[in-house]
């Protein structure tokens, strides 16, 4: 089963100058334990960004380039998709916004870390979905350094 995972703000702005633009602790904490032990599956520029491999995690690097590092790379998103669509096994897909795009039509489960705020320099956005085409559910909320956000969860109907 595919699932994406990400923090967005009211205009659905996801990063900036390759950087996240929301950094909350919470958020931070919430990431690491929906996806400890899971498979995470990012674009080359979003392990570019990490400070180092994920750990306790299989880090999957979608890229047509070869390089160390990930635990394996695919070169393109019909292998993760073939493999995951219709599996058991949740796998994460953690940015960025090209692949959040290519995956959204198969991803069962969207984690949204809803920021109620905006940033007018975002370079990066999460695609536009139909939100009636799931179930949302807020599953806690909260507010860190000024910033009130809703950890919300989609499971596609």
């Amino acid at each position: 089963m595919i699932s994406i995972i990400a923090a967005i703000g009211k205009n659905n702005e996801l990063g900036k100058n390759n950087k996240l633009i929301w950094h909350i602790k919470e958020d931070m904490k919430y990431f690491r334990e929906k996806t400890l032990g899971h498979k995470v599956i990012m674009g080359s520029r979003t392990w570019d960004s990490l400070p180092e491999k994920l750990p306790q995690r299989e880090n999957i690097v979608v890229t047509t380039r070869e390089f160390e590092g990930p635990d394996l790379i695919a070169h393109g998103v019909d292998e993760i998709i073939e493999k995951y669509t219709d599996s058991d096994e949740e796998v994460f897909i953690i940015g960025g916004g090209t692949l959040y795009m290519q995956f959204l039509p198969y991803a069962k489960n969207l984690y949204l870390t809803e920021v109620d705020a905006t940033d007018k320099k975002a370079t990066t956005y999460f695609p536009e979905f139909d939100k009636s085409k799931y179930n949302r559910e807020v599953l806690k909320k909260g507010s860190e350094n000024g910033l009130d956000y809703a950890f919300v969860k989609y499971t596609k109907k």
